[in-house]
């Protein structure tokens, strides 16, 4: 039973089992959940990021368990990760734009940080190709996806900067 627990939570409810592009429909997947939770359920911000953290911790935890009998110490069903790493962009978002916004733009925005997600998450600039090749346990799996969606974050904010 607690096997089947520890599955479920790294494979994202079995979307990590998915043949093609895992990564890529977890983050979708997160996406859509994160507008839902925040634009027509409005829960707020700072509960999801409170939340987020401590999937987070919980995650180093679980998927350190999931991967302690396995050669490959990143499988691609462990999706986790991307749902966190997809998620900080998308929390600071709704975090520092809280109030009143056009759906277009919740729309632009949210499709822009995917689209940038995936692109940092598979080209692994640094520092997210050191932790991905130099940590061989769940603090690795994860921090690799935690450093992309910081730097989406950065990505926003300068943008952000220059036009305003």
């Amino acid at each position: 039973m607690l096997n089947k627990i520890i599955f479920l939570f790294v494979t994202l409810f079995g979307i990590g089992k998915i043949n093609k592009i895992p990564g890529s429909i977890a983050s979708l997947a997160t996406t859509l959940l994160l507008f839902v939770l925040f634009h027509i359920l409005n829960i707020s911000p700072n509960f999801i990021l409170i939340s987020l953290i401590v999937i987070f911790f919980i995650s180093l935890y679980v998927v350190n368990l999931f991967i302690k009998n396995l050669t490959n110490k990143d499988p691609k069903e462990v999706v986790i990760d991307e749902f966190i790493g997809q998620s900080i962009p998308i929390c600071l978002y709704e975090v520092a734009h809280e109030g009143s916004k056009s759906t277009n733009d919740i729309l632009t925005f949210y499709f822009i940080m995917f689209i940038l997600f995936r692109i940092f998450d598979i080209t692994k600039p640094y520092p997210v190709s050191y932790y991905d090749k130099n940590f061989k346990n769940s603090f690795g799996v994860i921090m690799d996806d935690v450093c992309a969606g910081l730097y989406v974050v950065a990505v926003l904010v300068l943008y952000m900067v220059i036009t305003s």
